[in-house]
């Protein structure tokens, strides 16, 4: 059976024999047809500007397995009609890297963290999407058995995507420094936090390769923000909705920079999932608020704080040399144990993907 046409006021209904019903706009219907788009790029060439929102075609039927417009004599769309059924208004288009984040607690343990060979992501196709989809679905993974130098870590990140260079450069040792413009390079205890809530827009996948962890102390600690966020918007709505509305200045500045911006802890997208999460304590700025909002302000960000340090949500975990932890620095809060540089070096290489070239590279390997 074919499917059935129904001509609307300034569109066209089709009903499939499965019972699947689009209704196409005729604007949509001429903005979407295939010859508006390059044949090699993909890229569109209509100009939307060179036809009227109101243009109805002259003529519309099903021929064969195609829907036919003719709009006049000499211009004539042809367009797929299963292509029309996967990407009729109002379908979103299937996305590979749609991964759903699978809420984490202090159950899963620093043993339950995925963990797969650095050999395996670097050789084999399967074990490289594996890996990147694993490391979506928690927002954190290690990588095992990596060489005992800075570009191996890199080389990791490399075949994810470009690496995303910082005011601290296109990667960053961690280690003690005599004179350091962060507390990441420092031996205090490091509270959970997201990286560079400072930037316009903060990194994406951090990558931090262990090099030597022989000090006493400096054990890695992890929290899944959207497990955290989500108790809380059940507990408490009000107390969610400041997180996710009001934005918090964050700043930092040493001798050579100053780089600011303003970010909501909480960030929904657009079907009001959790999406982001950003925080960062250390980073907050003189916070700006209007008076009247203060109070409410730090009964939330207090609260989401507290949350942060209750021991229901967080993980530890020791990294060796040779292990590499990747997360999602905007939904898992990472942070580090005290440790004492006097009784041995600790050492981690760091650098970033952002999370557009994570997805792509989900979607080129799902092709």
């Amino acid at each position: 059976m074919q499917p059935t046409l129904t001509t609307l006021n300034d569109g066209l209904q089709i009903r499939w024999p499965d019972a699947i019903l689009g209704e196409f706009p005729y604007i949509w219907l001429c903005d979407t047809d295939p010859s508006g788009f390059h044949p090699q790029t993909g890229e569109r060439t209509f100009d939307l500007t060179s036809v009227s929102l109101d243009i109805t075609p002259e003529q519309a039927a099903i021929q064969g397995e195609d829907l036919v417009l003719k709009w006049n004599e000499q211009e004539i769309s042809t367009i797929s009609l299963e292509w029309l059924k996967a990407h009729r208004p109002g379908q979103r288009r299937a996305d590979p890297a749609a991964i759903a984040p699978l809420p984490w607690r202090a159950e899963l343990t620093g043993g339950g963290v995925p963990r797969h060979s650095a050999a395996a992501i670097t050789s084999d196709r399967e074990a490289f999407f594996a890996w990147l989809t694993d490391t979506k679905r928690y927002g954190v993974s290690i990588v095992t058995s990596l060489a005992n130098n800075v570009e191996a870590g890199m080389d990791v990140a490399r075949k994810v995507g470009h690496l995303r260079e910082t005011n601290f450069g296109v990667n960053f040792e961690v280690v003690s420094k005599p004179d350091p413009n962060n507390l990441a390079y420092t031996s205090l205890a490091l509270p959970l936090h997201t990286d560079l809530t400072n930037q316009e827009l903060p990194p994406g996948y951090q990558f931090l390769h262990c090099l030597a962890n022989e000090a006493t102390g400096g054990g890695s600690t992890f929290c899944d923000g959207v497990a955290v966020a989500n108790d809380l918007k059940l507990a408490d709505p009000d107390v969610f909705d400041v997180l996710a509305t009001v934005k918090v200045p964050f700043r930092f500045h040493d001798r050579c920079t100053d780089i600011r911006s303003r970010k909501a802890v909480i960030t929904l997208d657009d079907a009001g999932d959790i999406s982001e999460i950003c925080f960062n304590a250390h980073l907050a700025d003189i916070v700006d608020l209007e008076p009247r909002q203060l109070r409410s302000f730090y009964r939330a960000y207090r609260r989401f704080m507290s949350m942060l340090r209750d021991s229901s949500y967080g993980i530890s975990l020791r990294l060796a040399k040779g292990e590499m932890v990747v997360f999602d620095n905007r939904r898992v809060l990472h942070g580090r144990e005290a440790f004492d540089p006097a009784t041995g070096l600790r050492h981690l290489n760091g650098c970033y993907v952002d999370r557009g070239e994570w997805d792509s590279r989900i979607r080129v390997l799902a092709r």
